[in-house]
């Protein structure tokens, strides 16, 4: 019997516990979802011998031996719960950390399919395909193909991934890399298609959920599974900016030695050290998050408490401004993408956020804050809403006048929710978990949109 099959509360039981051992730092991410795999098999054998769901919940948390101390500390967190009553064992056996030997191959892992990402990113060189947008749309059209599937790999090989979900990851990749290469190969460097723009743009997106689905081990039900995906993004981020920044620092000190010798190595960065280093950081990155998650839990929520009261101001000063000084926004291009950059940072900022905060803590001063920055983001939104359609009514309706419209309503419709939702909690007539809830399910509205203007757009007008 499929521990699948089982009723949603033992699902949700098993979402606490994760939650709880994400919170202690105790072990790291992937530790939790391999234990999480020992706990569903003890579960399916229990029930199978007759116990019901509830029991073999109790049962299979106590014979993870190496956290009955966790465990006895989460039955006295949660003491309102019934089944805390069983965690009670007098062991102490030590924990064995999941560290040493496994960690070391964990890392290898990485390293190795890091090496293929940035071998990989270099065969169509081979064929005469060189790695620059001025020559070839290729790599910016493939550019997730040579960097996606191998952070999924990893996270297939470390979870592992069950074999059904590894054929569901894999052919959303092929059939996003036939259809992106049926649509735009053979196009010349030279194309100014706003379609192929926005295609370029949201592919990655599309495909990221792909990645987040072979994150969480192919077990994608459960609002805790998709939101250790979240903070897996924003973390992710940090980190790959990190290495950026470094490998930009690697890159001019390069050209300062090799230039002091009389030697000009642009070629050589530009062609294999920029691409190479690239698609290998992204694996690299994916590691270190897993790897160090104790450090960058700790930075992460320092970061969004540091940012949000300061987005949260620079927004409402921009809406007071206009209020005062009675101006609009300005229709140009330039500036209402600005905006909807500002919005999206906005609404990354705030998913990220809401990820990192303990579900079960009552409401605070920071909670207000990001009431705050949803409310002025909301304002925000709608007048940028107000001046896209101006710009429609005015010049007609192009490829990325509907993309911004299309994006600008999803994102509203987003912060209202997240604002109804948060007032209810502020309020005390709901639960944080219901805002939990709404975030993780417009992961789908998200990756839908981003889905319609990649496959889409194109055909819909006309590969302009």
């Amino acid at each position: 019997m499929s521990t699948e099959s089982l009723d949603g509360s033992l699902d949700e039981q098993i979402d606490q516990w994760r939650s709880y051992l994400h919170r202690r730092q105790a072990i790291h991410g992937g530790d939790v979802a391999e234990l999480e795999d020992h706990l569903r098999e003890q579960i399916a054998e229990l029930v199978e011998a007759g116990l019901g769901p509830d029991e073999a919940f109790l049962v299979g948390v106590k014979r993870l031996g190496a956290l009955d101390a966790l465990s006895r500390e989460f039955a006295h967190e949660h003491s309102e719960r019934l089944w805390k009553q069983l965690i009670v064992s007098s062991d102490e056996a030590g924990g064995t950390e999941a560290g040493g030997v496994y960690g070391s191959r964990r890392m290898w892992v990485a390293l190795g399919l890091a090496v293929a990402a940035a071998v990989a990113i270099k065969i169509p060189g081979l064929f005469g395909i060189a790695f620059d947008p001025d020559a070839s749309l290729f790599y910016p059209i493939n550019i997730s193909f040579f960097t996606l599937p191998f952070i999924a790999a990893y996270f297939a090989w470390e979870r592992p991934l069950p074999a059904s979900s590894r054929g569901w990851v894999a052919a959303a990749f092929v059939l996003a890399a036939i259809g992106m290469n049926a649509y735009w190969a053979g196009t010349p460097a030279t194309a100014s298609a706003d379609t192929l723009a926005l295609s370029i743009l949201h592919l990655p997106m599309v495909l990221w959920l792909a990645v987040g689905v072979a994150y969480v081990g192919g077990r994608w039900r459960g609002n805790e599974r998709r939101m250790d995906f979240i903070r897996f993004t924003g973390e992710f981020f940090i980190y790959f900016v990190l290495i950026g920044l470094g490998g930009a620092v690697l890159i001019g000190l390069t050209f300062a030695l090799f230039q002091a010798i009389g030697l000009d190595v642009e070629r050589l960065v530009q062609n294999w050290i920029v691409p190479c280093g690239f698609a290998g950081a992204t694996v690299v990155a994916a590691w270190l998050v897993e790897a160090k998650q104790s450090v960058i839990e700790n930075m992460a929520p320092v970061l969004a408490r540091v940012f949000i009261p300061l987005f949260a101001l620079v927004l409402v000063a921009f809406v007071a401004t206009m209020m005062v000084t009675g101006r609009g926004l300005d229709v140009e291009r330039e500036i209402l993408i600005a905006i909807d950059l500002l919005l999206v940072v906005v609404f990354g900022l705030l998913l990220y956020s809401i990820s990192a905060r303990d579900p079960l803590a009552p409401p605070g001063l920071f909670d207000w804050l990001q009431l705050t920055l949803v409310g002025a983001a909301l304002l925000v939104d709608v007048l940028a809403l107000w001046a896209i359609g101006g710009r429609i009514s005015e010049m007609g309706w192009t490829p990325n006048r509907f993309a911004a419209l299309g994006m600008n309503v999803v994102l509203l419709v987003n912060l209202a929710g997240s604002a109804f939702l948060y007032v209810r909690f502020l309020h005390g007539d709901g639960k944080f978990l219901r805002l939990w809830g709404w975030q993780m399910s417009y992961l789908y509205v998200l990756a839908g949109w981003a889905a319609v203007v990649a496959f889409f757009f194109p055909p819909l007008f006309g590969f302009q």
